[in-house]
C-alpha cells in the first residue's frame, strides 16, 4: 500500500471520457486510445432504476449539522482518524508517486484551504472544446487542460482548433458529508416544489463504487459526481494524473502518448487514498454563519422575497440514519443523518446564462448539462471573493448581475429593491 497522498478537487474534472477526432488510435501504456476510452465512457454509462433512498422528510427530532471552521470531526470518524485523513489530504505527490505527466496540481490542499484544509480558494483550472453540428466534443486529450507537466515536450495547450473554453474556480469541500447523505428523493422535492420557469434539473450519474449504480449528482459545477469516492477518485486521476482501480487508465497530453514519461507502475494508488480523501470530507462540519445583526435579518428576508431561495434552498435535512446510499455502498451514520444542514443551494443544474458550453460528458444523454451549472452553495460565502463557477465576478452584486436565464426575473427584482433592501441583502450574503 503506498503512503497517504491526496488530490486536488479543482472544479471537478469532467474529463473521463477523451473523444477520438477521425478513426486516428494511439497506443498508451499497451492499450489504443479507442479501447481506453470505450472503456470510460462505459464506466460512466448510469443505470436506468434510481433508488429514491428515502422520504426526504427524516423522522422527526431532526438536529442541526455541526458547523465551524476549526479542523474538528464532524464526528463521522474520532478525531486522530480525522487528523491522518486530513493530513493525507494535505500530502503533496512526486513523480514516484504517480504525479502526472500531466496535472494541475501536487496536493488536496493546494486548491481548497480557504480558510481551513478542505475549503474553497482562488484557483482555476482550463477546459475547452469545440462544436460539430453544434453538438460538444472534448479537444483530443479530453476537455480539461492541464496546466502542468513532469516534462517540457508535454504541456498541454488550447489549440485553434477548440474555441469552446472556459475556467472553473475550486469548490469548497466543507459540509461535503452532509450533501452526500441527502437522499435522491429530497432534491426531486425540491425540484418538483419550483415554478416551471426555474426549476432546475437533477442529473443522474453513476456511482463508480457501486459498479455505475444511478444516483442524483450533487458533486461539481455540473453535479457530475453523486458520492465523495467517485468524487475524489475522479479528481485523483484528473487533477493530478493518479490512477486508481476504479480510474486505472492515464491521461494523455492532448491525446499523445505519455507512456515515456509515466514511470510509476499503474495503478498508482490502490484506492486507500480515495477512501480516505472521501472519509475526510464525510468528516468535515458545515461552514458556519457569520454574525446576525438586524439588518442581516432583513437581508434574508429580502433574499427571499426575490426570489433567490427558489435555487438557492436555505435548508434541506439528509437522509435518516440507517439509509443506504450511493447504490448501497454508504450506510447514513448517525453522524450525517436526519441533520438540517443550511448550504443555499439545491444541488441542481439551471441555465442562468452563465454556462460554458460543455457537457458533463460528450454523449447524447448530457447533451442538455452544457449550458447548465450547479447552484452554487452559498455557505462560507463570506470566506471567498472570487465568485460564481469561473470565479470571474468579483463582488457580490456583480454575481447577482450575472444572473439571467432562468433567474432573469429573479435578477429584474433585485434592481427594483431600495438601498436599504439591496444594502440588507448584501449585508446578508456577507454573513454566510
Amino acid at each position: 500500500m503506498r503512503r497517504w497522498s491526496h488530490v486536488c478537487l479543482a472544479a471537478m474534472s469532467l474529463a473521463l471520457v477523451t473523444v477520438i477526432i477521425g478513426t486516428q488510435s494511439r497506443t498508451v501504456n499497451g492499450q489504443s486510445s479507442s479501447d481506453r476510452d470505450s472503456q470510460r465512457r462505459a464506466r460512466f454509462t448510469h443505470a436506468a432504476n434510481l433508488d429514491p433512498e428515502a422520504n426526504g422528510n427524516g423522522r422527526g427530532n431532526a438536529t442541526e449539522a455541526p458547523a465551524a471552521f476549526d479542523n474538528l470531526t464532524n464526528g463521522f470518524e474520532l478525531q486522530a482518524t480525522f487528523d491522518e485523513h486530513r493530513s493525507a489530504f494535505e500530502d503533496v505527490e512526486g513523480k514516484a508517486d504517480g504525479l502526472g505527466p500531466t496535472y494541475n496540481a501536487q496536493s488536496c490542499r493546494e486548491c481548497h484551504q480557504n480558510v481551513v484544509t478542505g475549503g474553497a480558494s482562488q484557483v482555476t483550472v482550463q477546459r475547452a472544446g469545440h462544436l460539430v453540428n453544434g453538438h460538444f466534443f472534448d479537444s483530443q486529450g479530453g476537455s480539461l487542460i492541464h496546466s502542468r507537466a513532469t516534462a517540457p515536450e508535454i504541456v498541454e495547450y488550447v489549440t485553434a482548433d477548440d474555441p469552446v473554453r472556459a475556467l472553473r474556480i475550486s469548490p469548497s469541500t466543507l459540509g461535503d458529508g452532509f450533501i452526500e447523505a441527502i437522499a435522491n428523493d429530497t432534491l426531486l422535492r425540491i425540484r418538483d416544489s419550483q415554478p416551471a420557469a426555474m426549476r432546475g434539473t437533477a442529473v443522474v450519474v453513476p456511482v463508480l463504487e457501486a459498479n455505475g449504480a444511478a444516483r442524483i449528482g450533487r458533486f461539481g459545477w455540473k453535479s457530475q459526481h453523486a458520492s465523495l469516492v467517485s468524487f475524489a477518485a475522479d479528481a485523483y486521476l484528473n487533477e493530478m494524473g493518479i490512477t486508481t482501480p476504479l480510474l486505472p487508465f492515464e491521461n494523455t497530453s492532448s491525446g499523445r502518448d505519455v507512456t515515456a514519461w509515466d514511470t510509476a507502475p499503474d495503478p498508482n494508488d490502490d484506492g486507500d487514498d480515495v477512501d480516505a480523501f472521501a472519509n475526510f470530507m464525510r468528516s468535515t462540519k458545515a461552514p458556519s454563519r457569520g454574525p446576525f445583526t438586524a439588518q442581516v435579518d432583513a437581508g434574508a428576508q429580502v433574499f427571499t422575497q426575490t426570489g433567490c431561495a427558489t435555487c438557492h434552498v436555505a435548508s434541506i435535512t439528509t437522509a435518516p440514519s440507517g439509509t443506504k446510499v450511493n447504490g448501497g455502498e454508504l450506510v447514513v451514520p448517525e453522524a450525517l443523518g436526519n441533520k438540517v444542514i443550511h448550504p443555499y443551494s439545491d444541488f441542481l443544474l439551471h441555465d442562468v446564462g452563465t454556462g460554458d458550453g460543455i457537457p458533463i460528458q460528450p454523449t447524447d444523454e448530457y447533451v442538455p448539462t452544457a449550458n447548465r451549472m450547479r447552484t452554487a452553495p452559498l455557505w462560507a460565502l463570506r470566506t471567498r471573493n472570487r465568485l460564481m463557477h469561473d470565479g470571474l465576478s468579483l463582488t457580490r452584486e456583480e454575481a447577482i448581475l450575472r444572473h439571467g436565464g432562468q433567474a432573469a426575473g429573479v435578477t429584474a427584482q433585485y434592481q427594483k429593491l431600495s438601498a436599504a433592501d439591496r444594502a440588507a441583502l448584501l449585508a446578508f450574503l456577507d454573513s454566510l
